[in-house]
């Protein structure tokens, strides 16, 4: 039988824990390789036609005006049905909402979905999640002209 040599057994400790050093050192280079990118863009949404189908109109004539409006929908609640008299697209940033307009068309959306949405149409959205659903939205108007009728009552 062998005799247990202690500083043999320390050596071994310390060896292994420098290599486990030595590893995780290693390893957390590559991870910094690997998060260390070029810039890059991303195409979310392009068409000529808004969620339901219908045509995009032109744009209105006037000086442009460019409006940007987060709305935040409460958990179980929902917007005025409304429409807008200019084209308009959004990402929901997160939660859920369902869009749904005056013909029946029904959008279901999660966090990070795009939508280019109706215009002169009427239509809603509503949150059904647990959580507040927040929607960033791209307005393209005219100066004077209005980006959101609410409270409207039928518009076709």
């Amino acid at each position: 039988m062998k005799k247990f040599n202690a500083s043999i057994f320390l050596a071994t400790v310390r060896s292994s824990k420098i290599l486990a050093l030595i590893v995780l050192v290693i390893i957390s280079c590559q991870e910094k390789e690997n998060t260390v990118s070029s810039p890059s863009s991303e195409l979310i949404a392009e068409s000529y036609v808004s969620w339901n189908g219908d045509s995009l109109p032109a744009y209105p004539s006037g000086k442009p005006k460019i409006s940007i409006v987060k709305v935040t929908i409460p958990p179980h609640s929902e917007l005025p049905h409304h429409y807008h008299p200019v084209i308009n697209a959004g990402v929901l940033l997160k939660g859920e909402l369902t869009v749904v307009d005056v013909k029946g068309n029904v959008l279901e959306m999660k966090a990070g979905d795009p939508i280019i949405e109706v215009v002169n149409t009427i239509h809603y959205g509503k949150n059904n999640g647990d959580e507040p659903a927040e929607i960033l939205v791209f307005y393209a108007g005219a100066e004077g002209k209005e980006i959101v009728v609410k409270d409207a009552v039928s518009k076709e």
